[in-house]
């Protein structure tokens, strides 16, 4: 199964590992049925080197995002 969509103007900007993980997250949802209904807990697997920002503990930088 080959899932493909274009990105809005708005996801274009987003950095490669943002969006590796719009990826990541995309089939996750297409593929829901059938993950909900599984008696087996799953793992993702990459080899994407980019999407390590998001397993690392990210520091706050002092920034209020309000």
């Amino acid at each position: 199964m080959y899932l493909s969509k274009s990105l809005s103007e708005t996801k274009i900007n987003y950095e490669i590992y943002n969006k590796k993980m719009l990826a990541v997250i995309r089939e996750l949802e297409n593929w829901r049925y059938l993950l909900e209904s599984t008696k087996f807990k799953f793992k993702i697997w990459t080899n994407h080197k980019n999407l390590e920002y998001f397993i690392k503990v990210q520091k706050p930088n002092g920034h209020s995002i309000y």
